[in-house]
């Protein structure tokens, strides 16, 4: 993961890692590519200092967001846009998975969010078939799925 924000983000400022399975990715990142760190929360803390982003950083910054995960995008773009209020400059986000809906590519090519994922839906697929934990039949149901989860009536 560090490689790919290095590659794909190399003007990057610092890294945020969204609350808060993205913290321990974004931290690490960050270590590795020796630039500060921060993490944004879904919403402010309702006590303290009421924060919902912890860190330090600089209006102006071009910063690369952390995500776990990735289905229809909306937490991460929410993500994106309390950075861009605060006067972040969005560099892109990266994430561990990604099923790879249509949805989030089209949300985050609305919003001009370039993201890269380590892994996706497919190539879980096509993993766990070579390992023989899942059959020809298994694949062509997941792939159903995909196309529509929220309606999806099938059994597994």
């Amino acid at each position: 993961m560090c490689n790919m924000v290095f590659d794909r983000f190399p003007n990057a400022d610092l890294v945020a890692g969204v609350a808060t399975a993205g913290i321990a990715w974004g931290a690490m990142i960050a270590d590795m590519l020796k630039i500060p760190f921060i993490y944004v929360r879904a919403k402010p803390k309702e006590h303290g200092l009421g924060n919902q982003i912890e860190g330090f950083f600089e209006e102006g910054q071009q910063v690369v967001v952390v995500e776990d995960l990735i289905s229809t995008g909306k937490s991460s773009l929410d993500v994106i846009e309390v950075l861009k209020f605060s006067g972040l400059q969005i560099a892109g986000l990266v994430s561990i998975f990604t099923y790879g809906f249509s949805v989030a590519e089209e949300a985050f090519a609305k919003a001009g969010v370039n993201f890269a994922s380590l892994t996706d839906y497919q190539s879980l697929i096509e993993v766990a078939i070579e390992k023989g934990i899942l059959s020809a039949n298994d694949e062509a149901m997941l792939l159903n799925w995909k196309k529509n989860p929220s309606e999806w009536k099938g059994v597994l």
